[in-house]
Parts: C-alpha cells; sequence; structure tokens
C-alpha cells in the first residue's frame, strides 16, 4: 500500500513533469523556425526597406561559433550595377558589433559594385571578409571626390582581421589610367585610389585574393603590426602608370609569401617606417621589381630596417633589388638582404640609387641624404637587357656603407657581350664569385 507522504509526492511531480516537457516542445519548435530562445531569429533576411528594426543580418553558428553576415542579407544586389556600398557598411557593422567571431561574406558566382568605402574597428571580436565572389569598383570615376581620391576599400583600427575566400577585387583601373599625366603629359598630376588600403591595424592577414586592375596601388598596408599576405594574384598591365603591387609604409612584422605580382609600377615598394619585413617566395613581372623607396622625398627623414627578401623570380622586370632615395633626405636604409634571387631579362638588376628624382623639374644637388647601410646581395643569378648590371650611385657627402655582394652572376640577354658594374662613393666587398668584376669605381 503506497503511503501518504508518497502520494503526495506523486501528486506534485506529475505538474511538474508535464511542465518541463511542454517547455522543451517550445525550444524545439523555436529552434526548427531558427528563433532562439530570447526570439531572435537566426535564419530569415532581415526587411531593408520595410518598417522593422535595423537588418541584424544572418547569423549561423558553425562549428567553429562564427557568425555569417553575408551582404545579400543587407540589401545587396550584386548585379554589378547596383551600388552595393550600403550593403557592405551594414553586414560590416552588424559583423563588427558581434560578441563572437563573425565572417562578412560576399557570395560567389556575382558581381558587388562599391564606391569609396570605409570600414572601421575596433570591434567586439576577430572579424574576416570572405570574398568569394567580385567586389568591382564604380566605374564613374566623379564617385570620388578631390576629398579623397586615395581610397576605395579602406579598413581602419581592426585587431584580428582576415580577409580572403579566393574571389577578386577589381578596381576598373582602364577608367582611370588615361588621366594620369605619366600616359597623357599634358594632365595635371592627381592621385588615384587604392584598391585595399589597411590602416592601423595589428594581427592582419589577408590570404588567397584576386586583386586586379586597380586603379593606382593595389594594396597598402599603412601603419599597421604583425601582418600576413599569403598566396595573393596581382595583376595589371605593364603600361599601367603607378599600379604598384603591395605599398608597405610605417608598419613592423610583416611576412609576404607565396605571391605573383604583375603590374605596371613596381612589385613591391617598401617605404619609411617598415621595420621586420620578410618576403619569400614572390614572382614579380613585368613591373619596376622590388623597391626599397623612395625615401626621403621633401627633405623627409626615412627609417627602414630588418628587410629580408628571399627567393624571388623576375621577369622582364625595370628593376630587380633596388633602393632609391632622394637627396636631401635623413635617416636610415639599414640592415637589409636580397638573396636567392633569379632574374629573367631584368634591365638594372642590382641598383642602389641615392640621386632618385622622380619630378616634373629636376632635383637640384643637396649635401643630405638617407644614409644607406649594411646591405647584402646574395645568391643572385639571371640575365639582363643592358650591360650595366650593378650599379651604386651613392651620396658623395653619405656614401653607402658595408654594401656586400656574394655569389652573382649576372649575364647579358642572349650571350650578347658581358655585363659591367659601376660604383659611385659606395663601400663595399665581395665574397665568392661575383660576375660581373664589381665595381671598377671603388671611391
Amino acid at each position: 500500500m503506497v503511503s501518504s507522504r508518497k502520494l503526495m509526492k506523486l501528486v506534485f511531480m506529475v505538474p511538474l513533469l508535464a511542465m518541463l516537457f511542454m517547455s522543451s516542445t517550445l525550444e524545439a519548435a523555436r529552434a526548427s523556425n531558427g528563433t532562439s530562445a530570447d526570439g531572435t531569429n537566426h535564419l530569415h533576411s532581415p526587411r531593408v526597406n520595410g518598417s522593422a528594426a535595423a537588418p541584424r543580418g544572418r547569423s549561423l553558428a558553425s562549428p567553429s561559433s562564427q557568425s555569417v553576415f553575408s551582404v545579400d542579407r543587407y540589401g545587396a544586389r550584386g548585379d554589378g550595377s547596383h551600388d552595393d556600398t550600403q550593403a557592405l557598411a551594414r553586414a560590416w557593422k552588424a559583423a563588427c558589433a558581434s560578441p563572437r567571431p563573425a565572417v562578412v561574406l560576399i557570395p560567389g558566382g556575382r558581381l558587388y559594385l562599391l564606391k569609396l568605402v570605409t570600414l572601421h574597428g575596433p570591434c567586439k571580436s576577430s572579424v574576416t571578409l570572405t570574398v568569394k565572389g567580385t567586389l568591382v569598383a564604380s566605374p564613374n570615376r566623379a564617385d570620388w571626390s578631390d576629398k579623397d581620391r586615395r581610397h576605395w576599400i579602406v579598413f581602419r583600427s581592426v585587431n584580428k582581421l582576415t580577409v580572403n575566400g579566393g574571389g577578386a577585387i577589381d578596381g576598373n583601373g582602364e577608367k582611370w589610367w588615361p588621366h594620369s599625366c605619366k600616359i597623357n603629359k599634358a594632365l595635371p598630376c592627381k592621385e588615384a585610389p587604392t584598391a585595399l588600403s589597411f590602416h592601423y591595424c595589428t594581427n592582419l592577414r589577408v590570404e588567397d585574393l584576386k586583386i586586379v586592375n586597380s586603379q593606382q596601388i593595389h594594396m597598402s598596408v599603412e601603419d599597421c603590426t604583425n601582418v600576413l599576405l599569403a598566396r595573393l594574384s596581382i595583376t595589371a598591365p605593364g603600361t599601367s602608370p603607378n599600379t604598384d603591387g603591395i605599398h608597405i609604409t610605417r608598419s613592423k612584422d610583416v611576412h609576404v609569401t607565396n605571391c605573383k605580382i604583375k603590374t605596371g609600377d613596381d612589385c613591391m615598394s617598401i617605404e619609411n617606417g617598415t621595420r621586420n619585413l620578410h618576403v619569400s617566395k614572390v614572382v614579380c613581372g613585368p613591373g619596376h621589381g622590388i623597391s626599397i623607396g623612395s625615401l626621403g622625398d621633401n627633405n623627409s627623414r626615412a627609417e627602414v630596417s630588418g628587410i629580408i627578401i628571399d627567393s624571388v623570380q623576375l621577369y622582364g622586370t625595370t628593376n630587380g633589388a633596388r633602393i632609391k632615395t632622394y637627396q636631401g633626405g635623413s635617416g636610415y636604409a639599414k640592415d637589409i638582404t636580397f638573396q636567392n634571387m633569379v632574374m629573367y631579362d631584368v634591365k638594372n638588376p642590382i641598383i642602389i640609387d641615392q640621386n632618385y628624382c622622380d619630378k616634373a623639374t629636376p632635383c637640384g644637388e643637396q649635401r643630405s641624404a638617407v644614409q644607406v647601410s649594411n646591405v647584402v646581395f646574395k645568391n643572385i643569378r639571371g640575365t639582363t637587357i643592358t650591360k650595366e648590371a650593378i650599379k651604386m650611385n651613392c651620396s658623395k657627402n653619405v656614401p653607402c656603407q658595408g654594401i656586400t655582394l656574394q655569389n652573382i652572376n649576372l649575364k647579358m640577354q642572349g650571350g650578347k657581350g658581358d655585363t659591367q658594374s659601376t660604383c659611385e662613393n659606395a663601400k663595399w666587398r665581395k665574397f665568392g664569385t661575383v660576375h660581373p668584376q664589381p665595381c671598377t669605381d671603388k671611391s
């Protein structure tokens, strides 16, 4: 016989079990409809033009606990003709506010037309922009005002940013190049946008992207720390003006690897404030080669140090390993190594030029200069289209110091004669076999 106390327990437990069963059933129903316990819809797209609250975006939990914010959910058309700038800005804003790692998705197989857009941090968590389709610049140059003609897509002050996806970023540069003073000398020299700019970013990764036909520079890394640029394809015609591939300035601890760069200007331009840069496995050409500088322009101070350029192939470039500085500058370019380089029909394979001038009027002689010191050219071989394979045109007042030439073999294209080298105001030493015989002028 059941005691009265046990009977009372059963009477209280039955309603409790029923309530628990109903609660779990309700949660399952909400989950199947894409609604969490707090009423947030994670599956359905927001109403962009309706009277609903501001769009929250698609936020699906993945095994890695990432939230995904597709630009399509924020009103992007992806047809290559409608302006998708604000859709990207809204998706970025939502992702940046996410308390957990977020992905802004550019879906594949479509073209998203963008005008100037700046994607700001700091963000609450890490953000990844995954470009599977194509971001294409507006073909209308009037969409850029004189207030800011230097930028197109800008990331500013973001920590733990990744840009990847295997898609493309197309600058529509053919709309801009004919208006360059380098193409039409009758025109005034004006700036044009950089396709992809990173300003004040830390722990930055940019990988597996195609960047094509930028209006001017393809990618600029400025005031950034701890950067990886990997597996990038950067392409523009060899005749396109000022279309540097990767531009780095005022940044430290940067690694560039496994990139193919074909442009109309420097494959890489390494400028003031760059420290601890390691470049490896880069294929370059056409273009102007890999350049440190120009430094010291307009009597400015420049500081560049700790640069290693390793395992690079150059095809038909204007220059190979180059350091260029203006007269009148100050500061230093030091502790620099160019090594394990193969050059095919390069015009100026090894060049230091402390009298560089890229001005409309001649640059006058000045006494000060950026000090160039502790530079190593090691294990460099290939062919050149000019006799002067090694050229060191250094400052009379601030000579180049500590230049090392080691294991160099540079020959004329097709064996047409022999190569030579010239040095002016350079202090150098050689190790191993160096061809051409270094520096007949050893002042």
